[in-house]
């Protein structure tokens, strides 16, 4: 089978606003959601700073006691999946319980629960760890809880594939979805391992931002000449993905059309992105082919852009070998300039920002763009936004291990 496949419904909590119209008004304003570390005392570490998710609360969304069975990462899933539901006024009591699906991505998973938990067996000994720590850190608890919560019987897993994770649990469902196995799937990801071990491991890979501790706001600037480091995020994003025919049928709203999905691997080094481009290239070939679209029908890309050296170089290079003389037409944004870089959760989050500047006729900006770098040399809509219409539009996201996924959305017609 091969049916049709929208977007009916978004949920996303972020740095930079819980919600989509708090997301979209700090989007479009280009905001920063970029702040001196606040889970935790940052003096030990060289970066300072990080992008949190500001005034969570869980039981707005979940009741008590099922809260403290959850870790935050978990907690934020179920978060979105509530917002997309209502958006998307899906009421699940009235749909076949096993047409319905969950695929989440996650790149880390309960890493909080993981440090807590063992600080009790290393203090109180082994009679004292919690009976939850297995479910509260295992990714895919994160699908179960969501599918526990509405009944949802159909396809249910989670996936990782580290900074592309949501990326893939979304193609994934498309191609569910498209064969046959389900009418609906909530599909995303969510990630909050913003924790003491979580973010000495990245600090130690010398992966984040350290030049700019005294600037928060400043830190993450994807294409700038300046740039020395991502800054770590969290949060979540969740789309509600239905046949065509099924929400027809309901008369849903239709934010756009998913068209196109793909993946390869770089097959070159654990954390770097291999120098040739040529997997990237080819994830972006392979999700225009999936969309029988050709590169010239492209309007805009929600870059992976993650304001480190080699990302945004190789990037602007993948994007030349796609497009040819066209990538010199395209707008760009990359999204993690305002929410800095939410690991597993940052495709969904970033396709979301991608529907929602579709939907709206406005291109969100890359915001601390200040300094031209001769290698990232596209237009990347700098630091403020502009009108602008989307027809057709790629979500990049790559990986530690080599992970490229990449979507395509289209206006519906």
């Amino acid at each position: 089978m091969d049916q049709r496949i929208v977007i009916t419904g978004v949920g996303v909590l972020s740095p930079i606003g819980i919600g989509k119209e708090a997301f979209w008004e700090a989007l479009i304003h280009g905001k920063s959601g970029v702040r001196r570390i606040t889970l935790f005392d940052p003096t030990p570490y060289p970066c300072h700073i990080d992008a949190e998710v500001q005034g969570f609360e869980p039981e707005r969304y979940i009741d008590k006691k099922t809260i403290r069975r959850m870790d935050r990462f978990c907690q934020f899933a179920l978060a979105a999946a509530r917002m997309a539901l209502e958006d998307a006024h899906l009421d699940l009591r009235q749909e076949a319980s096993d047409r319905c699906g969950v695929i989440i991505g996650s790149g880390i998973g309960g890493l909080a629960t993981i440090e807590e938990e063992h600080q009790v067996l290393l203090s109180r000994g082994a009679r004292r760890v919690s009976p939850f720590l297995i479910p509260k850190l295992i990714t895919n608890i994160a699908p179960g809880e969501i599918a526990i919560q509405w009944g949802m019987t159909g396809p249910n897993y989670a996936l990782s594939s580290a900074c592309a994770s949501s990326n893939s649990a979304i193609g994934d469902a498309l191609r569910l979805l498209r064969y046959g196995d389900a009418d609906v799937i909530l599909a995303g990801g969510t990630e909050a391992a913003i924790t003491p071990l979580g973010f000495a491991g990245f600090c130690s890979a010398r992966a984040l931002s350290t030049n700019w501790n005294a600037q928060p706001e400043k830190a993450s600037r994807p294409f700038d000449r300046e740039r020395d480091g991502f800054v770590m995020g969290e949060g979540a994003g969740i789309v509600i993905l239905e046949t065509l025919n099924h929400a027809r049928n309901r008369d849903a709203k239709i934010y756009a059309e998913l068209t196109g999905y793909g993946a390869t691997d770089d097959a070159y080094h654990i954390t770097a992105p291999a120098p040739d481009t040529k997997a990237a290239t080819r994830a972006m070939q392979l999700a225009l082919l999936d969309a029988k679209t050709s590169p010239t029908e492209v309007d805009y890309i929600n870059a992976h852009g993650t304001s480190t050296p080699l990302n945004d170089k190789l990037e602007t290079a993948a994007i030349k070998h796609v497009f040819g003389a066209h990538a010199a037409r395209l707008a760009i944004s990359s999204t993690k300039s305002m929410t800095g870089h939410l690991l597993g959760a940052a495709g969904a989050v970033e396709l979301i920002a991608t529907l929602l500047c579709m939907e709206r006729g406005q291109i969100h900006p890359t915001i601390n763009y200040d300094s031209p770098d001769p290698e990232c040399d596209l237009d990347y809509v700098p630091n403020t936004a502009r009108p602008g219409q989307i027809h057709c539009a790629l979500s990049n996201a790559f990986g530690f291990g080599g992970h490229n996924a990449v979507l395509v959305i289209k206006r519906y017609t």
